[in-house]
């Protein structure tokens, strides 16, 4: 049990890395178009005075809210399916709906922003889980504005939506990379999930957009001006790594050690777990985040630089320190300890901090991933690390929530009215999930648990008037805290925790056909 301490680890079979990508298959529904002035209707009506329209005519919702469009639809299969609602908005005013299918609510507020004109219609684009034959599907506005004119939806398509690609060129076409920011983790942590889709493209643009951003900070020589005095700062070396083995330019060699030599005086706790930060207010702390910050770096420096030894030995440890003081006999870990016990959030007895916060739970997932990837077979530290990951996944299957296959800001307090699903966590669990299951580590059942995960967060995801992507309800960079404080986390739209972790998941997902 991980809560117990240190035990001797004894090892496990090594899967190899799958290198063979494959592009995620079209969803079989076909496509079939409703009139919403064929549907029910409820405080709006039907109109026909704007041009541009399908069918004959469309709904104008009423200023009010709750007011709605219901469509009875019908799925070949049960399936995930993809809905286009085409729409006008002539006000320079957002008109969210709520869409729920059969009465349960798949995507709150989705965004029907202004198209310019009323006579230019757009489309907006979710995907939501329907059963097999026929279902309700109900458009309601959420506020006093009411909705937009709505024209048609449209069940299933003959594409699939590449959500990856979306995100990317949403992301270089909206941001240069001079305009990405300073060398901060989430920064790294979109790049590095940019560069999978890289691997899967092979679009060169998508290369050059990192290592340009990359090259801001390194010169000809490999200078850095970094003091690597955090994990935090350390998570952007992943990038180093691979520009080395992309480029061959040994600067992002010499970069790269200089994370590698700090970690040689970096300040531990008693049982050798790296700080948090050096700063005092961060002193004698292991984070949950931080696992992920600077062991997938580690392990994969040591295998790119000739240093594995070091480094696997390294970055096994962190994460069976770590676990052994955060995680807690429910599977799931606690955001922070406090080896002092001084902090105000720290428990006077244990040092723990008070909350189960869901993105430091899913940090640690996603490291323990990364580092099973790179561990050889017979590495002591191994099978230690897979028994704590079952443990991890079955406390995080009795957490989610059953309506949306998302995971609560804090993840065992889903039943306080004032909590909510988070979408950088839930792509942080679904895809850890499903890795563990692909790699044999966990069992095949969490493959259900990851897909609805999966799905819980497209219906998260979306494209605006303008075409670029949006993904909601992401909680902004997090301290530890109590249960007041996550709550109140402003809930942003693209940032780049969502948006890294985004493409980390949905990668893992086109890989495997789910």
């Amino acid at each position: 049990m991980a809560a117990s301490g240190s035990a001797l680890r004894s090892s496990v079979l090594l899967v190899s890395l799958i290198a063979a990508l494959v592009t995620a298959p079209a969803s079989a529904q076909a496509e079939t178009r409703y009139e919403a002035e064929s549907a029910a209707i409820n405080r709006g009506v039907v109109e026909s005075n704007h041009a541009g329209y399908t069918g004959s005519g469309f709904v104008n919702y009423d200023n009010v809210t709750g007011s709605y469009v219901e469509f009875t639809v019908t799925s070949d299969t049960a399936q995930p399916v993809p809905l286009t609602f085409r729409y006008a908005n002539g006000t320079s005013t957002n008109r969210p709906l709520d869409i729920t299918v059969n009465g349960t609510l798949t995507t709150d507020e989705l965004a029907f922003t202004s198209t310019g004109a009323w006579t230019t219609w757009r489309t907006q684009q979710v995907t939501v889980d329907l059963p097999q034959g026929t279902s309700k599907i109900r458009a309601t506005a959420t506020t006093a504005n009411g909705g937009p004119n709505l024209d048609s939806l449209t069940l299933g398509s003959t594409t699939t939506q590449d959500w990856s690609v979306a995100v990317v060129e949403s992301t270089m076409a909206t941001k240069t990379p001079s305009q990405l920011g300073g060398w901060g983790y989430q920064t790294g942590l979109y790049l590095y999930g940019q560069y999978l889709v890289y691997q899967r493209t092979k679009d060169p643009r998508y290369l050059n957009y990192i290592k340009a951003w990359v090259d801001r900070f390194v010169d000809s020589s490999g200078n850095i001006s970094n003091s690597f005095n955090n994990l935090d700062s350390m998570l952007s070396g992943r990038l180093l790594v691979i520009l080395h083995r992309e480029t061959g330019q040994k600067k992002y060699e010499t970069a790269a050690r200089k994370i590698r030599n700090r970690l040689n005086t970096y300040p531990r706790t008693s049982d050798g777990g790296f700080w948090h930060s050096t700063s005092e207010s961060r002193a004698n702390q292991l984070w949950a985040d931080g696992v992920f910050m600077v062991n997938p770096f580690l392990i994969e420096f040591g295998k790119e630089f000739g240093d594995a030894t070091y480094a696997n030995d390294e970055a096994s440890k962190q994460m069976n320190v770590y676990a052994s003081h955060l995680q807690q006999a429910n599977g799931i870990l606690k955001h922070a300890w406090d080896e002092s016990k001084v902090q105000s959030w720290a428990d006077k007895t244990t040092g723990l901090a008070p909350e189960y916060w869901c993105r430091a739970i899913g940090w640690y997932g996603m490291a323990t991933i990364d580092i099973l990837e790179l561990l050889p077979a017979t590495h002591p530290r191994r099978a230690q690390m897979i028994t704590d990951l079952r443990e991890y996944v079955a406390g995080l299957r009795n957490y989610q929530d059953p309506a949306t296959g998302r995971w609560f800001q804090v993840v065992d307090k889903g039943s306080r009215t004032d909590n909510w699903t988070e979408t950088s966590c839930s792509m942080m669990f679904s895809f850890t999930m499903s890795r563990g299951v692909e790699r044999g580590y966990i069992d095949p059942s969490y493959k259900d648990t990851a897909k609805k995960g999966y799905e819980g967060v497209l219906a998260k995801t979306s494209l605006n008037s303008a075409g670029r992507t949006e993904i909601r309800d992401i909680s902004i960079g997090t301290n530890v805290g109590d249960y007041a404080y996550y709550i109140a986390r402003t809930r942003a739209t693209n940032d780049f925790h969502g948006l890294g972790a985004f493409l980390i998941m949905n990668e893992q997902f086109i890989r495997v056909g789910a």
